[in-house]
């Protein structure tokens, strides 16, 4: 079990723990919330060994194999499956010891180090890191791409596999979710709720803490308070607690004003001397209840449209996607991802945008936002329409080096030149006040964005949007650096909201409390989904399940097309004669295709069988001997697919 006892952690100046306590206990789930800067991530360093206990006992079985996501973006040419494989540091050192012990003639150390080779999963780790792969979105295409030809977002996806692939007796998540789609989302709980370790995870998605805890721990005031629960039980405990807490903190201060009244009136009077210097005594003695400080609340609300056209906008048989790429040669056509979509947008409406990743709803999104142009179609906007768009790489568009300030008076000006000013205040001051709404206060107007939170960015580009005073509200997940405090208030700002609301999210708290009609994005078009968020969940998993079984067919069928169109080939090939003056080899390839489709075989009959003498055998020296040619036998293999696939081509070729 893990147990800290009176420890006390500080960061520079600042004291994060304060004599704090507590127990895990072996294979609990546990969710570690509280106020941003509180020291979460603090914690998690002293568990991974990066920072130690400035005062206090701490305690963790030496023998716990640890996992984590690695924070750093990842930069290799390496292929993503192998780049996840290694993640397995279990298998690397087995690897390792395999590469030694062949290096002497030492069978006992070789059979030790083969029998750990097998037990590491040497036989099965690549399909194991594929699953991973593809549970958290990936394409069966991009199995074995170099990493570095994803994007960030994707890359740190890979880390996160690579993390999983770890077998771990403590398991380290810090903000899994924030690169993750919805679907993504629920395979990765579902990977949780099997894993038989103890897990220790920080996340601003309270459902995803709902589903994936049984133990929350909350960091206050320097302390660690266990509660029993989830992040849902948590609130309702801490709820009960604050309210008891501040009833017996007013119960206190009367007595105390009860006791201090009789000390000023007897302390000096002779007769009352006694009693009253028991009363101070008894004051002194008195452990004080501290009063209830509440996190400060942030609120903020969308001001009420100028106008409301109705319908906001209408798609008539339009087509979604991205134009032909720069240099490409003329005439090469747009990439259509969604099509044929006819539907209307009508004022007050809340429209949750569903899909699997990749099925095209930031897409849609963006040609709504008028980012990108419609391939096919037509959209209809209302008279006096205005949209206020929250795009999922709306940080990335912030000038680092400006400060909130700037970036305000910088809105005013476009817009002015747009003629969208709708009434606004423009004055700097008004501006810096309106700033200080959303906890922009005193010198951080003045601050370079470049050197604020992911949080603190956000809330900036909320308080430019709600500037903007939209009447239609597109929101590409805005949740992705919020915590749980903001995300509250975002919520009730969008259900307060007057005008028109469409919202991609995978925080299922914020689709459930905001939307109440859903547009499911599959298979190249949109319609209306029948059903709520669990349902959608099922839906997701089902598919996922689906897509990986064609996905594994699909890869057999075509090994399968490409096998007999080479021997279609190679009957179809002229006689010898012809063929040599032709120069053309065929019917030798295909001999020699046949040759080593038998040897395949053969070898994968082996290879089983010798895997069953390695779990059966007990003497040192035949179990080396068993290792040594079940490596030999996988290592031909591979030899041997790579010269099946170069034949097969030579020979379709």
């Amino acid at each position: 079990m893990i147990t800290l006892k009176n420890v006390t952690l500080r960061r520079g100046v600042k004291v994060l723990l304060d004599g704090a306590s507590v127990t895990l206990n072996p294979g609990e789930k546990v969710g570690l919330v509280g106020r941003n800067g509180a020291g979460k991530s603090s914690l998690f360093a002293l568990l991974n060994g990066n920072l130690h206990e400035d005062s206090g006992e701490y305690f963790i079985p030496a023998q716990w194999r640890m996992g984590q996501v690695a924070q750093d973006m990842p930069e290799t040419e390496q292929g993503a499956t192998d780049f996840v494989v290694e993640g397995d540091t279990v298998l690397q050192e087995a690897r390792a010891e395999v590469a030694a012990a062949e290096a002497t003639d030492d069978y006992n150390r070789m059979a030790h180090a083969y029998t750990a080779l097998h037990d590491a999963g040497e036989h099965d780790a690549a399909a194991r890191a594929q699953a991973l792969i593809l549970g958290l979105g990936f394409k069966v295409s991009e199995l074995n791409n170099p990493v570095n030809s994803f994007s960030g977002g994707w890359r740190m996806r890979l880390q996160l596999a690579r993390a999983l692939m770890c077998p771990s007796d403590l398991l380290l998540l810090d903000e899994p979710t924030n690169h993750l789609d919805l679907d993504a989302l629920v395979w990765l709980e579902a990977w949780l709720r099997k894993y038989e370790g103890t897990m220790l995870v920080i996340s601003h998605d309270r459902e995803f803490l709902d589903a994936v805890t049984t133990v929350t721990l909350h960091i206050d005031a320097g302390k660690l308070v266990r509660y029993g629960g989830n992040y849902s039980k948590f609130e309702d405990l801490r709820a009960e607690q604050m309210e008891l807490q501040q009833a017996a903190f007013a119960k206190q201060q009367e007595k105390i004003a009860h006791l201090q009244k009789f000390i000023a009136r007897f302390k000096a009077k002779a007769s009352k001397a006694k009693q009253a210097q028991s009363r101070v005594k008894a004051l002194d003695r008195m452990e004080k209840i501290a009063p209830l400080l509440s996190e400060a609340d942030f609120t903020f609300e969308f001001k009420e449209p100028a106008n409301l056209p109705n319908p906001m906008l209408s798609m008539s048989g339009i087509s979604v996607g991205y134009p032909a790429p720069e240099g490409a040669p003329a005439g090469t056509p747009p990439t259509t991802i969604v099509r044929n979509i006819s539907k209307s947008v009508l004022a007050g409406q809340r429209i949750g945008i569903l899909g699997a990743n990749g099925q095209g709803k930031s897409t849609l999104v963006k040609t709504i936002a008028r980012d990108l142009a419609v391939l096919e179609g037509e959209i209809t906007e209302g008279k006096g329409l205005n949209i206020g768009y929250f795009a999922q790489q709306e940080l990335d568009v912030l000038r680092p080096a400006d400060n909130p300030l700037e970036h305000m008076i910088r809105l005013v000006k476009d817009m002015t030149a747009a003629g969208k000013i709708a009434g606004q205040q423009t004055r700097e001051q008004d501006l810096r006040s309106f700033l200080g709404t959303f906890n922009f206060s005193g010198d951080m107007v003045k601050q370079a964005v470049g050197s604020m939170s992911g949080g603190e960015k956000a809330r900036l580009v909320l308080c430019m949007l709600v500037w903007q005073r939209p009447n239609l509200l597109l929101m590409d997940e805005p949740t992705n650096h919020l915590d749980l405090a903001t995300r509250e208030a975002l919520s009730m700002a969008l259900n307060e909201f007057e005008g028109t609301v469409m919202l991609v999210s995978h925080d299922r708290a914020l689709l459930r409390a905001v939307c109440d009609e859903f547009w499911m994005v599959s298979r190249g078009g949109v319609a209306p989904f029948d059903g709520d968020l669990d349902d959608y969940q099922r839906y997701l998993l089902d598919e996922a399940k689906r897509q990986r079984e064609e996905a594994k067919e699909a890869v057999k069928s075509a090994a399968k097309e490409e096998a007999a169109a080479a021997v279609q080939t190679a009957k179809a090939a002229p006689p010898p004669a012809a063929a040599k003056a032709k120069g053309n080899t065929s019917p030798k390839l295909k001999k020699e295709l046949q040759e080593v489709e038998a040897r395949m075989a053969l070898l994968n009959t082996q290879g089983s069988a010798l895997e069953g003498q390695l779990a059966t055998n007990t003497h040192p020296q035949e179990i080396a001997e068993i290792g040594r040619q079940l490596k030999a036998v996988t290592d031909e293999l591979a030899t041997l697919e790579d010269r099946w696939l170069n034949l097969s081509e030579q020979i379709g070729g």
